[in-house]
């Protein structure tokens, strides 16, 4: 076992252990006032079942930041083991929905079928944290379907068979 403490001369050491933790694989969608956006988002978790609140964390860096701080409304995508290529394609932009089965919420947010489970969001609260913003949306709706989740771990997507 390695031991460090986190800084940036261990950057890549702490990205590489915090990936460890192997994570489900969502995608976030948005209405901008240019059309439809998607992001591919690792960093999802529940907060409250009351109120129903969700969380996610999109990395200031990224040319998609602002639009998602800013939007009012989101829907958080559970992507199913066999949507990889969603995955990877929402992970490198964020404007091509030609190749998916979409149409809009009653916000006007673009939602993807098929998926594991949907939440259409309203934006509660955005919270600085470091390098990445923390998105709190207050869950509206919720879709859920029978599958397998699409699983993130230490860089490489997989699935998991709950056969333990």
């Amino acid at each position: 076992m390695t031991d460090f403490t986190p800084s940036p001369d261990h950057a890549g050491a702490f990205r590489a252990a915090l990936g460890l933790f192997t994570t489900g694989v969502t995608l976030v969608t948005t209405k901008t006032p240019r059309g439809p956006l998607a992001m591919t988002v690792n960093s999802f978790t529940s907060v409250s079942l009351d109120p129903p609140l969700i969380l996610w964390c999109p990395a200031k860096v990224s040319a998609r930041h602002d639009a998602f701080v800013e939007a009012e409304h989101f829907a958080v995508h559970l992507l199913c083991d066999d949507q990889v290529e969603v995955a990877r394609n929402f992970a490198r932009q964020g404007e091509d929905f030609s190749e998916l089965s979409c149409r809009e919420d009653f916000h006007g947010v673009p939602v993807i079928d098929p998926c594991l489970a949907r939440f259409d969001c309203t934006t509660e609260k955005v919270v600085d944290g470091g390098d990445h913003s923390i998105v709190i949306g207050r869950v509206q709706r919720v879709a859920a379907n029978d599958g397998k989740p699409l699983t993130f771990h230490a860089g490489q997507f997989g699935g998991f068979d709950g056969s333990n």
